[in-house]
Parts: structure tokens; C-alpha cells; sequence
């Protein structure tokens, strides 16, 4: 994973962390693969992305939108007060799940073949839930409803 430091000319902020890229692991350790005057790359190696089969249906939602992307959970290190990321998934589901509880969520692009090979998996795994016919409640009149609640 590749986080992008831009400098910003603004009042609150000097600078903005954002994902830039999520690629295959390069190994190592973390580091700056880039410097300008106004640009900082940080890669971020060693990131595992796991797959859980009741995941699926967050999977499927993912491939079917056009573009496949790789979702990461960025958290700020207490330290150096700079983000570094937490947790990735390929899950859209799960993603939502972080972004309700607060959590900061970017995407990226997944590159092709983690793209195919998502593709595959949810071809091999996913098989949507029949859809269940909902009757319509009955309409009940002002006496039904009164017997129910004891009036008379």
C-alpha cells in the first residue's frame, strides 16, 4: 500500500495524507519510495488481505461495480501522528461496516489480476440469497385493532 503527503496551502493543514496506490507486496520494510518538494510516497509493505466466505455477497458487490477496489481502513499512529494502514479488504460490505463506526476508509483501484482473480472467486463462491416474497399485511379496521388492545 502507497500513502501520497501532498502539502496544502491552507489554514488549518500543511499537509493531507491520502491512499495513493495498493499494489502487489514489494517486502521490506516501510518506507519513502518518493520525495519532491511538494510530495511524500510512503510504501507500506506486508499487508495481508483476507478472504472470508461469508463475505461473499460484499465480494460480489464489489466486482460487479465496474471498477474492483481494494478498501483500507487508515488509522493515525500516536507516535509520529501520521496515518498508516490498519486493515484492506476486498469486501464492500465490510468496508461500510467501517466507515459506520467511524473508522477513515480510502479506496484504490485493484490492480488486474487481483481484480480476476476476485472475479473468479465469487464466480467459484457466491450463489445470492432466493428472494423471499413479502405478503402484504392485511388492512384491519378500528374495531380489530380495538379488540386487540383490550378497548371496547
Amino acid at each position: 500500500m502507497i500513502l501520497q503527503r501532498e502539502t496544502v496551502e491552507g489554514r488549518w493543514e500543511t499537509h493531507r495524507w491520502d491512499l495513493h496506490a495498493v499494489v502487489p507486496d514489494v517486502g521490506g520494510e516501510t518506507r519513502t519510495s518518493a520525495e519532491a518538494e511538494r510530495m511524500l510516497l510512503r510504501v507500506f509493505p506486508g499487508r495481508e488481505v483476507v478472504i472470508y466466505r461469508d463475505e461473499a455477497e460484499g465480494y460480489y458487490l464489489n466486482v460487479s461495480s465496474g471498477a474492483p477496489s481494494v478498501f483500507v481502513s487508515l488509522r493515525i499512529d500516536d507516535a509520529t501522528g501520521e496515518p498508516y494502514p490498519f486493515l484492506a479488504t476486498l469486501s464492500y460490505n465490510e468496508a461500510a461496516r467501517w466507515m459506520d463506526s467511524n473508522e477513515r476508509v480510502e479506496r484504490a483501484e485493484a490492480w488486474p489480476e487481483l481484480a480476476a482473480w476476485l472475479g473468479q472467486w465469487v464466480e467459484a463462491n457466491y450463489r445470492p440469497e432466493p428472494k423471499k416474497r413479502q405478503r402484504p399485511k392485511s388492512f384491519e379496521g378500528k374495531e380489530g385493532r380495538f379488540r386487540k388492545e383490550g378497548a371496547s
